[in-house]
């Protein structure tokens, strides 16, 4: 556990200070050499930032990299991601930096308001996320059958409270995990159409904010996710996704089963350093409270 605390804290070293370069003009970013700040992509191109902060869809990481590098360039994003269901309320913000359109990194941090459900209660979930692109470029080589590709990790860690923890402990829930993913991304760019398949290995229930594994399912699980986008004028997109969830807590009671995430959003982008995403979530079961749905609005500065 120390290891992991003297990760984290370092970890929120480095977002603030990403944060900070990505909220204040970055005065002599442009003059460092042999790497420039991109500005090469299409609008939109890069995605936005998914809840687990990795570039894509709002609930779906995609092949793409965050911000709007090429190669040879430096690029990345941040983000705040709001989301109110009728029990809940969730916040995520982080940080997304890439390299070359090759290599993303990202860290990010979500709070899970269930104070209407268990009074005085955060669950506080801290992510950090790699990408590499293995093959693959949507944009250039939209024109390809192949896609691009692109291979993910990301290090989750949860601070349950001490009212959540004896919850976890008693079903044999941990509170750290790792999530491995793959994705594939494809651009039509004349009907401005884009799809992305992910598969995802994962030991994560609801995402990690009620921890990962069980006492009676602590394997990974392979679980398909998708998204399509598509690009209604060249500053706005609108999609629909589809993430499906493994259940490893069913055996608790119908209180813990898991359901799939879906949302339908729309996404906004005035200039490449701003866009804005408003969506409608369906997320199924939590925690005894069904049918939790609600709106979603995210802002993303791009650097």
């Amino acid at each position: 556990m120390r290891t992991g605390s003297v990760l984290l804290a370092s970890s929120r070293r480095w977002l603030l200070a990403l944060t900070i370069c990505a909220t204040v003009p970055c005065a002599h970013a442009e003059e460092a050499p042999g790497l420039d700040f991109g500005r090469g992509k299409l609008l939109l191109t890069g995605g936005v930032a998914s809840i687990d902060g990795a570039a894509g869809g709002g609930l779906v990481p995609w092949a793409v990299t965050a911000g709007y590098a090429t190669e040879g360039e430096f690029g990345g994003a941040a983000h705040v991601t709001r989301l109110k269901t009728q029990d809940y309320a969730l916040t995520t913000f982080g940080v997304a930096v890439s390299i070359s359109d090759r290599f993303e990194a990202s860290l990010a941090r979500q709070q899970l308001d269930a104070g209407s459900v268990i009074p005085g209660t955060t669950l506080k979930l801290d992510i950090l996320g790699v990408k590499w692109r293995l093959a693959g470029d949507a944009v250039l080589e939209s024109d390809s059958w192949l896609p691009q590709l692109a291979l993910g990790a990301e290090w989750k860690h949860l601070d349950p409270g001490s009212s959540v923890a004896p919850i976890l402990a008693g079903v044999g829930a941990k509170t750290s995990g790792i999530d491995l993913y793959v994705s594939a991304t494809k651009l039509f760019l004349g009907p401005g159409l884009l799809v992305n398949a992910t598969l995802r290995a994962t030991r994560a229930n609801q995402n990690g904010l009620l921890g990962f594994g069980s006492s009676e399912h602590n394997g990974y699980q392979l679980q398909p996710e998708f998204s399509v986008a598509l690009l209604l004028r060249r500053s706005v997109a609108v999609g629909l996704e589809y993430r499906t969830k493994p259940d490893h807590l069913a055996f608790a009671g119908d209180a813990y089963r898991e359901q799939d995430w879906a949302d339908a959003f729309i996404a906004w982008a005035p200039n490449k350093r701003v866009s804005l995403t408003a969506a409608w979530v369906e997320l199924g079961n939590i925690v005894g409270r069904a049918h939790q749905r609600g709106p979603y609005l995210s802002a993303q500065l791009t650097f």
